[in-house]
């Protein structure tokens, strides 16, 4: 994949599309640096990287604590020397009607996670990725070109965080430095749904709706990701097909409301 050796920070990495990606890079042969608050599963996750051939730290800590992403890039230094990417992973998801929200801080908190998160662990790292010439991939949504319903302050977070790295890659356009973000839509195989905040602000859990066939399995997402960041590629959408949705909202904005409230119809049975 011509990864090998580079030092490579994923947050979120604990479980889901972070881990999923940690074991692509970790077979690669890159040098590992994954990041979460939960320590049982990011030690179980770097150790299985170790054993696929690659180096592997666990740092636990939050993504909306400013000295915890801090102390994030101090040790990947520590430990290797530079950074090439940035992978910022770590999000969470809600599903509940607006009006059925019983707890307007889930607002709050998606957007410290989903956006601020980000933004923490990119403003310390950016001085080491300007050295490596290296590379910022945010893994937005495709909720962050259009909304969706029951996904009010997600779609919101994500439109944030697309919003930044599309004015940040122009501030960066001679530094050598690119983003790339990813714009999936529903995945298999991850734990987002289940940990999705509710109407009262609690995760859904188990319980939680699956899947419909339309969603993408998270080893194509992975494989995918791996594949653009090596092409260093601005953007990538999961699966391509999305980016007709994208052209009928331009064209027909009701009509493509109309195919995204059906799909969520779909997912709610």
């Amino acid at each position: 994949m011509g990864h090998e050796g580079k030092s490579v920070i994923i947050t979120g990495a604990s479980s889901g599309l972070g881990a999923a990606l940690a074991h692509e890079f970790a077979a690669a042969g890159s040098n590992l640096t994954l990041f979460s608050p939960e320590e049982d599963r990011q030690k179980e996750v770097a150790e299985s990287c170790r054993a696929l051939g690659g180096q592997a730290q666990a740092v636990i800590g939050d993504v909306t604590d400013e000295m915890d992403c801090k102390g994030l890039i101090d040790k990947t230094m520590a430990q290797y020397g530079r950074v090439d990417y940035v992978i910022a992973n770590a999000g969470i998801s809600m599903w509940a009607s607006f009006e059925d929200v019983e707890d307007l801080g889930i607002f709050r908190k998606l957007m410290e996670v989903n956006y601020l998160g980000a933004v923490n662990c990119i403003y310390y790292a950016l001085p080491h990725l300007k050295v490596s010439k290296g590379m910022i991939v945010a893994i937005t949504s495709i909720q962050s070109k259009i909304g969706v319903p029951r996904h009010t302050g997600y779609v919101a977070s994500k439109h944030a965080l697309q919003g930044f790295c599309e004015a940040l890659r122009m501030e960066l356009a001679d530094s050598g430095v690119d983003i790339l973000t990813v714009l999936p839509h529903w995945l298999r195989g991850t734990d987002l749904r289940k940990r999705a905040f509710g109407a009262d602000g609690e995760a859904l859990g188990e319980s939680s709706r699956k899947h419909s066939k339309e969603s993408v399995s998270v080893e194509d997402a992975c494989a995918a990701i791996a594949k653009a960041m090596q092409n260093r590629q601005r953007d990538l959408i999961i699966p391509w097909k999305l980016k007709a949705l994208l052209g009928l909202n331009l064209l027909s904005p009701k009509r493509a409301e109309a195919l995204i409230t059906g799909a969520v119809g779909k997912q709610e049975k």
